[in-house]
């Protein structure tokens, strides 16, 4: 089974070097030359010995010999590098393939897989796991090969001069092989443990750098710091003890592999001595026996390369084959704007949080969902944006189901605005434009002002062109959620999502936001979910969500008189309201 996985996970990468195979054979090819050039030296100096033993004196043999060595020497240089520069570049250009493809995918995956995930995990893979394809590709691809092969045939012109000296010049290989399979018992097992001590480690290392302003706020700073130090030394001591173990066969491999000289030197002065091997041959094979191991240790410190491809490869397929979206590449006509839920079921893993929802929205109106944390009016609303396909049931716009929808299409459709919206490291002017790529400065400037947010970006010192930084972290949570806000109008879609989107701001702008979303989205079929009642009071339908179900609908009014359930978070929330007016 676990050779299945092996070859399976080598035949996926040969897959991912498609299109690129032909330089990987001319890499391989120029290599091997390199190689043999690299044997040429010790022609020559096995020629220069044997030509003093006969006593040949002549100069300008010994300068011709030298020359050619020196070509040897270089040409080995020079073929090398070509080599690693035409496998490299290759490599590199499958790495960006790979990287677009991982990219690709998460961005058409659900978004439970997204969530799901730890965001180290999906940091390591894109980089780190892409990153360390590389070696096996750039190098063991054209000098592992090589390396195996100019010995090999270094190996048969010695079966060709004196087979019994062949023989005795491979006399240390199988005693160092018994050293190496010491070494490499249990790789799999040890690396694929490493490999989880490192994904453990990557994990907490993002969430710890992630969550350092609430670990400062709250002074639990040594806490935290210990559960970081602790899965740190865990990974270094396994690393150390996995290293510790082998490291006797290393050690043995290592001293006993290339001394191929023990077996040779006795054996062919003896041979030499009965008259069965000539100097010449003698000092041949001795010098030659000397580039066998050579080329092979070489070839044999890529085998820890070829060992961890498999983990690799799995790991990053496992976020490639994650199953889609599934939905059409071809551009449908959509009747009209009307939301319909059928018997909506929904489930995280093996728990279903929705149960049977059934919903009208129609076209141009304003509806709410409100409800308790926790109730599931949020995954309706990403269930509605197509950010995860429903268990069972139908949501559909107008008379398409949403999964006949292309997601190109979809996102001409419908725009969604969380609290968490995202702001890129660059200018505000940029962050807006993201709603839509073709509009003009003047189109920007204007949208952020019916979003009633072109009067903080003005005083900043840079107006629109200030730089937000890193997810927007040099503006407060409120500028940000207004950005987004103001980038989700650009978009000027006839459906608009807003999940909680003034979660941030503060309630003296909260109202402002209100009414300039209600200005930009008149016309369109808008769907909020908020956290202040007060908000959404005017809404011509608000949806109460309790417990994967709705509890009850209707006009503010409406549900005052009937649903005690609203009417209670209705009280809640004026009666806090009344304490932070008190407050001020």
């Amino acid at each position: 089974m676990d050779r299945e996985k092996e070859t399976s996970s080598f035949s996926r990468l040969m897959e991912f070097t498609k299109g690129f195979q032909g330089r990987y054979v001319l890499s391989v090819i120029i290599a091997i030359i390199g190689v043999a050039c690299g044997l040429i030296p010790y022609f020559m100096v096995s020629k220069m010995l044997v030509a003093l033993l006969d006593g040949n004196k002549e100069v300008s043999f010994y300068v011709t010999q030298c020359l050619i060595a020196g070509v040897g020497y270089l040409g080995k240089s020079l073929f090398h590098n070509v080599s690693t520069y035409i496998s490299h570049k290759a490599t590199f250009a499958v790495i960006s393939v790979i990287r677009y493809q991982v990219v690709k995918k998460l961005s058409n995956v659900p978004l439970g897989y997204i969530l799901d995930t730890p965001s180290g995990k999906f940091k390591d893979t894109t980089v780190e796991k892409i990153d360390s394809i590389e070696p096996t590709l750039a190098h063991v691809v054209p000098e592992m090969t090589s390396n195996f092969l100019v010995p090999i045939a270094i190996v048969i012109y010695l079966f060709v001069i004196d087979w019994r000296m062949a023989l005795v010049s491979l006399i240390t290989l199988p005693v160092g092989f018994i050293c190496y399979m010491g070494m490499m018992n249990g790789y799999g097992e040890k690396y694929a443990g490493m490999i989880e001590k490192e994904k453990e480690m990557s994990a907490v290392t993002v969430e710890y750098i992630n969550g350092i302003e609430v670990i400062k706020a709250f002074n639990q700073s040594a806490t935290s710091y210990k559960r970081f130090t602790t899965v740190v030394r865990a990974y270094s001591n396994y690393s150390i003890n996995w290293m510790r173990s082998v490291q006797i066969y290393f050690a043995m491999g290592m001293a006993i592999w290339p001394a191929v000289l023990v077996g040779v030197l006795p054996v062919g002065a003896y041979f030499y001595m009965t008259g069965s091997l000539t100097s010449a041959s003698f000092i041949m094979i001795m010098i030659l026996s000397l580039g066998i191991m050579g080329p092979l240790l070489a070839a044999m410190g890529y085998t820890d390369d070829l060992a961890k491809i498999g983990a690799i490869v799995k790991d990053i397929c496992e976020v490639i084959d994650q199953p889609e979206l599934i939905r059409p590449e071809k551009e449908t006509t959509i009747s009209d704007y009307d939301i319909s839920l059928k018997d909506v079921h929904f489930s995280y893993g093996d728990s279903e949080v929705l149960h049977g929802i059934n919903l009208e929205i129609p076209k141009n109106t304003v509806t709410a969902f409100v409800g308790p944390s926790g109730g599931g009016k949020s995954t309706i609303a990403k269930l509605i944006a197509s950010l995860w396909d429903v268990s069972s049931g139908s949501i559909s716009i107008g008379d398409k189901d949403i999964k006949d929808i292309s997601l190109k299409q979809f996102s001409h459709v419908m725009t969604y605005v969380s609290q968490d919206n995202y702001l890129f490291d660059d200018t505000i002017m940029n962050n807006i434009r993201m709603g839509n790529p073709d509009a003009s400065d003047e189109e920007v400037v204007q949208i952020a002002k019916d979003s009633g947010c072109h009067e903080f970006i003005m005083s900043l010192e840079q107006g629109y062109q200030t730089i937000v930084g890193g997810a927007g972290g040099h503006l407060s949570g409120g500028e940000r959620q207004r950005i987004t806000i103001a980038r989700a109008m650009l978009r000027n879609t006839p459906i608009v999502i807003l999940d909680e989107a003034t979660a941030y701001t503060d309630p003296e702008n909260e109202a402002v936001i209100q009414r300039a979303v209600a200005k930009l989205v008149d016309g369109k079929t808008l769907i909020v979910i908020a956290h202040r009642l007060s908000t959404i009071t005017d809404s011509d339908k608000i949806v109460v969500v309790d417990n994967g179900n709705i509890h009850a609908q209707g006009t503010h009014d409406e549900l005052l008189k009937s649903d005690e359930l609203y009417k209670s978070m209705w009280l809640s929330h004026i009666q806090s309201k009344d304490k932070e007016v008190s407050n001020v």
